[in-house]
């Protein structure tokens, strides 16, 4: 990315400026996200450079597919030409908007759709072993074995994303109405309910694992805690969870986000409409 950029002057390389820090600033992407457009877009300028484009005028969609014609012959997946042909996209987009061209030429530009594969998921008889065994131990593995299963039965009630999950505050819960206020991509706030055995298993937590884990200066107001006392992070709540999986007979060993699946999948066999999924999911 770096050669990249080195090759860009002029107009090229301040738009590729203005559109990092529009992308970091008004479209509120993660850092790894931001780094990916933006590797995806200098790249592509780079490119037309050597085609001899020095204004953003000279991007027409016969360019674009000049570009992506090369990620191709470079061996590409068909998941990245997709992620940096979407990437394109936006970027044209956001030029054509703010008047740095006057037609989008990216919105021509079609890509190759990626192959998909339906991930796993659990069957509601492994679910329910995956929970039942977790809560038949939490009283020999003290305050961790609690979390943990607050943890899972939070997981599989709301369908959460695992980053979701961990930056979850006590203030979050609202017990009353058994909702978690939840902070998903984007910044975009939503109201997740959870069921009857989720709400015990946060009681428990709250009430006995949560206090004898919780350290002063480490664990502020987060809801779930590490080892140390801090808030748990990502790949603590993966380790735990693919550790419970193994406790399951014939189950396959799944993360957070194969409980995801498995919630939504439970959800839709047992007749939830599809739009009314996607909003509490966060899609």
């Amino acid at each position: 990315m770096g050669a990249a950029v080195a090759q860009l002057d002029g107009a090229l390389a301040q738009a590729l400026s203005d559109y990092e820090r529009h992308l970091r600033l008004e479209r509120g992407l993660s850092e790894h996200t931001t780094r990916a457009y933006f590797g995806d877009v200098a790249d592509l300028l780079a490119h037309l450079t050597q085609l001899g484009c020095t204004a953003m005028e000279d991007i027409n969609v016969s360019s674009l597919r000049h570009w992506l014609a090369k990620q191709q012959s470079l061996g590409r997946s068909r998941t990245t030409l997709a992620r940096r042909a979407a990437a394109v996209r936006g970027f044209t987009a956001w030029a054509h908007r703010v008047g740095l061209t006057t037609t989008d030429a990216g919105a021509l530009l079609a890509s190759p759709k990626p192959r998909r594969t339906l991930p796993l998921a659990l069957s509601v008889s492994e679910a329910r072993s995956l929970l039942d065994e977790a809560g038949a131990r939490v009283h020999e593995q003290g305050p961790q074995g609690a979390r943990d299963v607050a943890i899972l039965e939070v997981l599989y009630a709301s369908g959460m994303r695992v980053g979701e999950l961990c930056g979850l505050d006590v203030d979050d819960v609202d017990a009353e109405r058994r909702l978690l206020r939840v902070l998903g991509k984007g910044s975009k706030e939503r109201s997740v309910p959870y069921g009857v055995p989720a709400q015990h298993a946060l009681e428990r937590w709250l009430a006995i694992g949560r206090p004898a884990l919780f350290a002063a200066g480490l664990s502020g107001p987060a809801l779930f805690l590490g080892a140390r006392g801090g808030r748990i992070d990502q790949r603590a709540v993966r380790t735990l969870v693919h550790a419970r999986m193994q406790a399951v007979p014939g189950a396959p060993d799944l993360g957070p986000h194969g409980l995801r699946h498995t919630t939504a999948t439970h959800l839709l066999e047992g007749g939830a409409d599809l739009r009314t999924v996607q909003e509490l999911w966060g899609f």
